[in-house]
């Protein structure tokens, strides 16, 4: 196991963060669909989110156990740097969004990891979501337009600005009242 969350600590996570990104489109959604039409092209957001991502990769690369690819354990820690500084560097387009597909991917882990061997069917949502994360994450750093697509398809109509929100706050809710009844 790389990570010792319980299955309790990845649903609150999961639920606070839910609520927490989506309860602002809710309560304020001119103010949340103008700054969500303006991350995917966000240089300041895409250095944050890269520099995370690049972060929590390195410090993956320099603990997890690698069995027979130790040997590569060295270059890989050479070569993630220099990476992330020729990403600033050349990388221009949707930044932001490649480096939160990036996130999504690494967030995945710990949270099937956290849902493993538990028999609770509940789990299943910490479990969805994680999936969800997958095909999202690697949706937006092969294809990073479709972010800003996305966007613009649930910025089209109030009504389905704030079903989508509302339906997130309520997932979010769900999964924060299963880690708190029943994990």
């Amino acid at each position: 196991m790389i990570y010792n969350f319980s299955l309790q600590t990845a649903g609150i996570v999961v639920g606070l963060f839910l609520v927490l990104v989506s309860l602002p489109g809710l309560l304020k959604p001119e103010v949340a669909q103008n700054f969500a039409k303006r991350l995917p092209r966000s240089r300041v957001a895409g250095i944050v989110l890269l520099t995370l991502a690049a972060l929590w990769s390195f410090s993956l690369l320099a603990t997890i156990e690698m069995g027979e690819f130790s040997s590569f354990r060295r270059p890989l820690l050479i070569a993630l740097p220099i990476g992330y500084v020729l990403v600033l560097r050349f990388v221009d387009e949707f930044l932001a969004v490649r480096a939160l597909g990036i996130l999504c991917l690494l967030a995945t882990e710990p949270l099937l990891e956290a849902a493993f061997l538990r028999h609770e069917t509940s789990r299943l949502l910490v479990t969805a979501f994680a999936y969800l994360l997958v095909i999202a994450g690697l949706l937006w750093v092969t294809i990073p337009y479709s972010l800003r697509d996305q966007i613009n398809w649930s910025a089209r109509t109030q009504t389905r600005w704030r079903f989508m929100h509302g339906a997130a706050v309520a997932y979010g809710v769900l999964i924060l009242a299963f880690a708190v009844t029943q994990y």
